[in-house]
């Protein structure tokens, strides 16, 4: 009999903000392919007899390429093996979800989807400082910084004007924050609004940092994974409202490593 293949999401990073769901099918694994921003934290909770392999792709360089994931689970499954595929966040955001279940559907194999706590979710909990304000933001847009490599020509992140009551998330943003500026100003987003870099969502290596978007080019952003997020809603982390929650993160994160 086949086994069956779960795609499930870590979240941002800290054990705490995993699914009792997730929790249980670490627990009970046979094989766990992981993500490398999964923490070790995370990867340790999973079952002592279970055949543990990190299958991430760090800054272009894959340890393994898509296809090979794709092998790995379905011929576990075959072997009659329950396997859990983690994923950092979320898995249906940004994490290739659709190429595995295409894959794993076509090879005849069950799976499940498990839910994870988005980095955009975590970062606006940890900052305490919502991605919709009914006075400012009304809209939320998620988008990703980077796309398939075999796109020789990437689109830009986003087509038309972007609405000025709007929240972006960008994932994945990459470095070339002078590029990022100018699609965002190409987009309409006017130079005055928020600009915040958040890196390690809600775990204790987070870091927060702010600007105008006419200063984008001078942002100086944490470690990966890194979130950036755009709009009027942002407004309170560079005027100083929020500033007093990210000092106090900033705090606990430095008694945390001493």
């Amino acid at each position: 009999m086949n086994g069956k293949v779960y795609l499930v999401g870590a979240g941002p990073g800290d054990p705490e903000l995993l699914t009792v769901r997730a929790l249980r099918l670490l627990e009970t694994a046979d094989v766990v392919l992981h993500d490398d921003l999964v923490p070790d934290a995370i990867v340790a909770l999973a079952s002592k007899r279970a055949l543990v392999t990190s299958v991430g792709k760090r800054c272009g360089r894959p340890r393994i390429t898509q296809a090979g994931i794709h092998a790995l689970m379905i011929d576990s499954s075959r072997r009659g093996l329950m396997v859990v595929r983690l994923k950092s966040g979320d898995p249906m955001v940004f994490g290739r979800a659709a190429e595995e279940l295409n894959a794993l559907r076509e090879a005849a194999i069950e799976v499940e989807v498990v839910a994870g706590v988005s980095a955009m979710f975590a970062a606006a909990a940890a900052m305490q400082v919502p991605m919709t304000d009914r006075r400012t933001a009304s809209k939320l847009i998620l988008i990703a910084g980077q796309h398939a490599a075999d796109k020789s020509t990437p689109p830009p992140l986003w087509s038309g004007t972007l609405p000025e009551d709007a929240t972006l998330a960008i994932y994945m943003p990459g470095r070339d924050f002078t590029a990022l500026a100018r699609e965002l100003r190409s987009a309409g987003v006017a130079g005055d609004i928020a600009v915040v870099a958040v890196s390690k969502a809600a775990t204790p290596e987070q870091r927060v940092d702010g600007v105008r978007l006419s200063e984008l080019e001078t942002l100086q952003a944490g470690a990966a994974p890194l979130l950036v997020l755009v709009g009027r809603a942002m407004e309170c982390v560079l005027v100083g409202e929020g500033q007093q929650v990210i000092e106090e993160l900033s705090a606990v994160a430095e008694g945390l490593h001493g």
